[in-house]
């Protein structure tokens, strides 16, 4: 129990952000994983509609500090790049078999 009255609002405050934070990063790491399933199944048209709602959420989440903005672009262009190499891989594995 808080001490003082701006102990108390500190108090309720830190509780608010612990949650929205939780709420935010929750999101992302299933966002994340739903991406990367999607990806693993093939279905490349889902995993790219989900992406974009994916960086949107990651870059709401680092305007508004909930994560840091080197770590949201990170996750993005982590998530680009299987996105990319998940679309390039059945091109150059038909090459090699030659």
């Amino acid at each position: 129990m808080a001490n003082t009255r701006s102990a108390a609002k500190q108090a309720r405050k830190a509780e608010r952000r612990r949650t929205l934070n939780r709420k935010t990063k929750d999101a992302v790491r299933q966002s994340t994983k739903q991406i990367r399933l999607l990806v693993k199944e093939g279905k490349k048209e889902e995993a790219e509609k989900l992406y974009s709602k994916f960086q949107s959420t990651l870059d709401k989440a680092s305007k508004t500090k909930r994560l840091h903005r080197n770590t949201a672009s990170r996750r993005i262009a982590r998530m680009a790049k299987l996105l990319k190499a998940d679309a390039v891989a059945p091109a150059t594995a038909s090459k090699k078999k030659k």
